[in-house]
């Protein structure tokens, strides 16, 4: 009882020195600022929006924890939590525009509605641990109360900016400057107050501590000396650790001790220099002599997080696919394969009847390599899901995007995940392009309950190479890169990428134009619409419109296709 005592006066302290601090604007949280109904409404669409994300009976756990604690963060009395438990549980979906309205009808968010994304981030942060489905939650809000989602990544910006030094863009002007840097001093206090105030009742030592390396940078002159203090204690660095990876490296601090299996090669590769609450890795599907001769060359232009990897892995089989490739798609063997696919692909049913004699004499120059490296990507892929399970890459949500090979070795890592406990909460999105991987739906089912955000499968119905491939398989088989994956689930969104990949190379050519199309940034492209930073945002906002939870296919036009060029 003492140490909470002595924890609300600590929190009391930090309010009066942010408010002396902030001039005009007192730092409280936002339930101490909203009026009742308010609060009421807002705790309620977090509710009903876990029930419509996560209804999955093993989600229940985890929905009822958060709200609970949320109803404590808001200080909402003890009489709302059967109500909000009811929420939570799938009960008054139908009251969502409703509850919506009130809050945005608060004074406070009137003023200001970004407020909404900074107070959950901070909630979901409390513990030092930021779950992805609390990011996905994050981004469902406050999509519904039409505030853009490029807020989250401000704040979450915000908060690392003392590991790396912020380098303004050259054409900034000076007052532009000045504001980014003002509006980042208040985000920061916010999160910081947040996180030393009512953090579930965690002791302020580990709340606070989060934010510890903040305190090299002046945190003194945002919260006062005493909280400066508490935040650089050792438990609170061990929170850092813990969210950030082993000594803050990440996932380029890992290195394959021994050969794991059949394995013997497997490193990350940096593709951004800086650090994000949110990491994105990519994995190569083959690999070629010239242009396309390293693993980081097809995401040069992918802009998903400010911290990206790259999966290496067996790069000397990967080349030896990559070259039987090129020998067998040039010139008159690919025209002849396309043709013959009309003909051998039949709803998506491949088939060994109808392969032209010619073709088929030629076979071996792909049948080895390509069942080496598909024997190879399915053991890759469950050593990434025993890296990611041991939280390498620290306690923050983690979005996998791969194509060919390296899409199924993204299926293999999901799958194996799905079979471990504390498997929840680590992948936010998944984008896996031409997918050599099983197309029915009862294999894909077991996925739902890893990835918290969006499953995209992005296929193309002309690509005659996977259908080669599985020509001798001894039942009749469908490929997700051929055709949608008909899963009922809202998180499964397909993709026809027809009208962008004309074979199998151009996953990696056409990279850039693909990522657009599946509403990936890209540092040439940032999407227009506001909102563009959640991982798919045309697609996303079609989705969260919908009702039910049907699964979706989406065709991308010719014209989305020419535009990316």
């Amino acid at each position: 009882m003492a140490a909470e005592e002595k924890w609300k006066g600590w929190a009391s302290k930090q309010h009066s020195e942010a408010e002396e601090v902030g001039g005009k604007e007192p730092c409280l949280l936002l339930g101490q600022r909203l009026g009742e109904p308010g609060k009421f409404a807002y705790a309620a669409l977090c509710g009903i929006s876990l029930a419509w994300l996560f209804p999955e009976k093993e989600q229940s756990s985890f929905r009822t924890e958060f709200i609970e604690g949320f109803v404590k963060w808001l200080d909402l009395p003890n009489a709302v939590l059967p109500a909000m438990t009811a929420f939570a549980s799938g009960l008054g979906g139908e009251g969502t525009e409703t509850f919506a309205q009130i809050l945005l009808e608060d004074p406070i968010l009137k003023e200001n509605p970004g407020v909404i994304t900074q107070d959950l981030l901070a909630f979901s942060l409390r513990d030092g641990y930021y779950d992805a489905r609390a990011r996905v939650l994050i981004c469902h809000v406050t999509w519904l109360l039409r505030i853009p989602l490029e807020e989250l990544e401000v704040l979450e910006e915000s908060l690392l900016e003392s590991l790396k030094e912020q380098k303004e863009e050259e054409s900034e002007t000076a007052e532009v400057s000045r504001r980014k840097k003002e509006r980042r001093r208040k985000l920061k206090r916010y999160l910081l107050i947040g996180l030393a105030t009512v953090g579930g009742g965690t002791v302020i030592g580990l709340t606070g501590g989060l934010a510890a390396p903040l305190v090299a940078a002046g945190a003194a002159t945002i919260i006062g000396s005493a909280g400066a203090a508490a935040l650089g204690s050792t438990a609170g660095i061990a929170v850092m650790a813990s969210l950030f990876g082993a000594a803050g490296a990440g996932l380029t601090g890992y290195k394959m001790k021994k050969r794991v299996g059949a394995i013997e090669e497997f490193e990350f590769l940096p593709l951004t220099e800086g650090k994000q609450l949110h990491i994105t890795i990519a994995i190569t599907g083959w690999l070629c002599t010239g242009k396309y001769g390293s693993f980081t060359a097809p995401w040069n232009s992918m802009l998903r997080s400010s911290e990206q990897y790259c999966l290496a892995w067996e790069s000397k089989y990967l080349m030896e696919l990559g070259n039987a490739l090129d020998s067998l798609l040039n010139g008159f063997v690919n025209m002849m394969a396309q043709e013959a696919l009309k003909f051998t692909v039949l709803s998506g049913i491949v088939t060994a009847l109808t392969w032209p004699a010619s073709l088929l004499t030629v076979a071996s120059v792909i049948d080895n390599p390509w069942g080496v490296c598909l024997h190879r990507s399915a053991e890759v892929g469950k050593h990434l899901a025993h890296i990611l399970l041991s939280r390498q890459q620290g306690k923050r949500p983690v979005t996998l995007i791969g194509f060919s090979l390296g899409a199924r070795v993204i299926y293999f890592c999901l799958q194996e995940m799905a079979q471990e406990k504390d498997s929840q909460g680590i992948i936010e999105d998944v984008v896996l392009l031409g997918a050599p991987v099983e197309g029915e739906a009862k294999y894909w089912k077991a996925i739902t309950n890893v990835v918290s955000g969006r499953i995209i499968n992005g296929y193309c119905r002309g690509d005659w190479l996977l259908g080669f491939v599985y020509r001798t398989s001894s039942v009749q088989i469908n490929v997700a890169g051929l055709q949608p994956v008909d899963l009922d689930d809202r998180r499964m969104v397909n993709m026809d990428l027809s009208s962008v990949v004309n074979g199998h190379l151009d996953y990696m050519k056409q990279m850039d134009t693909i990522l657009k199309a599946v509403g990936v940034k890209t540092k040439e492209c940032r999407l227009e619409e506001k909102g563009s930073s959640s991982l798919f945002s045309s697609v996303a906002e079609k989705s969260q419109r919908a009702a039910g939870s049907e699964t979706r296919d989406n065709t991308v036009p010719e014209e989305d296709a020419a535009g990316g060029e």
